[in-house]
């Protein structure tokens, strides 16, 4: 007669690492048993959770490339670009040491919160570089620049770094399930977030004062010019826009109030 046995795993548990166990102690199991016996896995619930990890894995990838994309198009500079590209690895890479030392698994909701906080991670590099460089282009050397504008926002970049983690706060406070699957969530996010300010007003200023020079920010290939071109017609269509609105101030409150009355 057929025996179907099924494992279930304690609180707190790895299942991939559960299931990986129980197949590896398959052939020693058989070896145990009369040759009549026949053993196979009828199913294993980790293979939809093995392939949701690698889509998450992979949108956390192609995330980090597109940032370096993005970054690349706006800031025009290549040096400008590598900066950002090495605070955002090195920040998700810190944040995977601390979830190493609190006991987080590797899942889905973990490898979300990594993903989201790849758009912060990058927020606080790219204002640094941005103030700095603007020194810099003013002829400033790339050291006293460096000191000069990560000094200038660092206050800034600490008061938005515990504003953001203050929104995750009562996701810690969750209670019942819903609680613990956001718990980790939450953590991992915040610590990610506190680690890139670190990284950006630390790292990110070496670099620019290593990296960074006049000559550098000045050099423009056809591509720069191309995007500086576009990026000025919108910069001018914005301004016409604002002024629009500046001059019509009961118009615009109009709108808006009557936009959230829609809702």
């Amino acid at each position: 007669a057929p025996v179907r046995l099924g494992d279930v795993a304690t609180t707190g548990a790895n299942i991939i690492a559960t299931a990986d166990s129980i197949r590896q102690m398959l052939p020693q199991l058989t070896e145990s048993l009369p040759k009549s016996v026949k053993v196979t896995v009828l199913s294993d619930r980790t293979t939809n959770i093995r392939a949701s990890v690698r889509d998450t894995q992979f949108e956390l990838m192609l995330a980090i490339a597109l940032v370096v994309m993005i970054i690349y198009l706006f800031l025009r500079n290549i040096p400008a670009t590598i900066i950002p590209g090495v605070a955002v690895p090195l920040s998700l890479i810190g944040t995977f040491a601390v979830m190493v030392f609190l006991d987080f698994s590797i899942n889905n909701l973990t490898l979300m919160a990594l993903t989201i906080a790849t758009g912060f991670v990058v927020d606080d590099a790219i204002v640094v570089i941005e103030n700095i460089s603007r020194y810099i282009e003013k002829g400033e050397k790339p050291l006293a620049a460096a000191l000069k504008g990560a000094g200038e926002i660092g206050f800034t970049i600490i008061s938005l770094t515990f504003s953001l983690i203050a929104v995750l706060i009562p996701l810690l406070f969750m209670g019942d399930i819903v609680g613990r699957l956001f718990r980790e969530f939450a953590v991992t996010l915040a610590v990610a977030i506190l680690i890139s300010a670190v990284v950006s007003l630390t790292l990110t200023p070496m670099m620019c004062a290593r990296m960074l020079s006049q000559q550098s920010l000045r050099k423009q290939n056809r591509f720069s010019r191309a995007c500086e071109r576009m990026f000025d017609r919108v910069i001018a269509s914005y301004g016409r826009g604002l002024a629009k609105v500046l001059n019509h101030p009961w118009l615009t409150l109009s709108v808006a109030f009557a936009t959230r009355g829609l809702h």
